[in-house]
């Protein structure tokens, strides 16, 4: 098979600081975690062949960045402008192919760093989040 199936997955929270987690209902679409890497140049006068040299620099653990059916009345919506209020880190997952064999989670610290909701005549109501990784996303097996 050349490709599987996005539609499932699922984004939680961390509702107690302690390992609990419960799904952000409603969720839409999902990207990330975006991750990057830092490039040091080392170019010198004596570098082979006149091509610019680099070295492995630090690593950032990118965004997730989620799009909701945003429903003001929902707790788990809710949770997230509190979350955006907080001073401290959250944990959070993306549960990919939940319940299949293939299931695989991203658990990742973050701070919400963008939270933009849109009220369209002609569409319904919209909630954007951005999630800022904070140290290493970890991706394992869990199905």
């Amino acid at each position: 098979m050349a490709g599987k199936d996005a539609f499932g997955t699922q984004l939680l929270r961390d509702t107690n600081g302690a390992g609990s987690f419960a799904v952000i209902a409603n969720v839409s679409d999902l990207n990330g975690p975006s991750r990057a890497r830092e490039a040091i140049e080392v170019t010198a006068h004596d570098s082979p062949n006149r091509y610019r040299e680099f070295i492995k620099g630090l690593k950032d653990g990118g965004e997730v960045e989620a799009t909701i059916n945003f429903d003001p009345g929902n707790t788990s919506h809710q949770a997230l402008d509190a979350d955006f209020e907080e001073d401290d880190l959250r944990d959070y997952q993306l549960i990919i192919l939940p319940g299949e064999a293939d299931e695989h989670t991203w658990t990742f610290s973050a701070l919400i760093t963008a939270i933009g909701d849109a009220y369209p005549t002609d569409n319904k109501i919209e909630r954007t989040v951005t999630f800022k990784i904070s140290g290493m996303p970890v991706l394992t097996a869990t199905g």
